[in-house]
């Protein structure tokens, strides 16, 4: 991985980008992939979109969503105490004591989130799983008045965006789900520019917005690119921690490269072609199966206009949804690369009609 590569992937990691807030982290995007690209543009729902390569090649769509789960300022008490909507799925124990930062108009406020102290509990309470509701940010402020001139109703918040290196390759962060797979479809693209070959396809590497809240970006940029070929990219659950049951999630595992789906909302000659390329270029690969539609960009893609051969990439990820996501920095070099050569090797005459 360049070092440029992996500061870009850092940066994103540090920028907060909570579902309908993502300007902040597509900025950072667009400065990154606007020197490598023919064209960028964000279109009104918030996607951005970098494309290149021959425009009367087949349409070629990557997307990877750059929206993250957080929350929204709600109300502010009488006592100066901030409460909250959730953005996307949380499990509100994960929040319980969490550092976390509220980004206003002026910059971002330090906050901690918390409930009743264990003391202070009833024995029911002990025994009960805490809320959402039962839980507030507090930033410190004297009394209402002195919240609301900091803080605004709208407010967006996530948790501290920190990334830690741990060992090998692992690195955690929050937000791994996505930023991994938006730095996968980008580093794809920069790579397709940095190397001597003319694309016959015309590529389309797009951060989608609002995927946390239901496939919104996707959805629309596919509207407006009308690709013909498109392949998502997303994290999934690694099973290589306690209390992952293989049986039900498989055998997937952080540093033993990209997890390439199979199933009905998958492309089977699509997902061929991905698994000959990773076995003729000697990217590790794993294989994971799906029988329903996908919970992620992939879903809205196959079935867009007329239907769009699609496929589902996947990077295994322990902790989803949680400030200690942590994922393999080898897993999304591999994406990068699978990515990369599946751009170079789609022409015109490729056939992804079943039968």
């Amino acid at each position: 991985m360049q070092p440029d590569a992996l500061r870009f992937f850092q940066t994103a990691l540090s920028t907060p980008s909570p579902s309908g807030y993502e300007e902040p982290i597509q900025a950072v995007i667009r400065d990154y992939i606007t020197p490598h690209a023919d064209a960028v543009r964000t279109d009104v729902h918030g996607n951005l979109i970098a494309t290149i390569g021959d425009t009367d090649g087949p349409g070629l769509m990557y997307a990877g969503h750059c929206d993250q789960i957080g929350m929204v300022i709600s109300y502010i008490d009488e006592l100066g105490f901030l409460y909250a909507q959730t953005i996307g799925g949380w499990d509100p124990q994960q929040l319980v004591g969490q550092a976390m930062t509220i980004w206003t108009a002026n910059g971002p406020i330090d906050a901690v989130i918390s409930r009743k102290p264990i003391h202070l509990l009833t024995t029911k309470e002990r025994g009960q799983v805490v809320q959402f509701e039962q839980m507030w940010l507090d930033i410190g402020a004297a009394d209402q008045a002195e919240a609301a001139s900091l803080v605004r109703v709208g407010d967006p918040v996530t948790l501290e965006l920190r990334h830690r290196r741990l060992q090998g390759s692992l690195m955690s962060s929050p937000g791994m789900d996505n930023k991994t797979g938006m730095w996968t479809v980008m580093e794809a693209l920069r790579r397709c520019s940095a190397e001597e070959k003319n694309l016959s396809c015309h590529l389309h590497s797009v951060a989608t917005v609002q995927e946390e809240i239901g496939l919104r970006g996707a959805t629309t940029a596919a509207g407006s690119i009308k690709p013909s070929v498109a392949i998502a990219v997303d994290v999934t659950h690694a099973s290589d921690c306690p209390t992952i049951d293989k049986n039900k999630q498989g055998d997937i595992k952080l540093g033993k490269g990209p997890v390439i789906f199979r199933g009905p909302n998958i492309n089977a000659k699509l997902a061929a072609r991905l698994i000959e390329l990773c076995e003729s270029n000697s990217i590790p690969y794993q294989l994971a199966a799906l029988g329903r539609a996908a919970p992620n960009d992939s879903n809205v893609l196959q079935i867009h206009g007329g239907g769009v051969a699609t496929g589902l990439v996947s990077i295994p990820n322990r902790y989803m949804h949680s400030a200690v996501e942590t994922i393999s920095l080898d897993d999304i070099d591999c994406v990068a690369q699978l990515l990369t050569l599946f751009a170079q090797s789609l022409t015109n005459d490729c056939d992804f009609i079943p039968g």
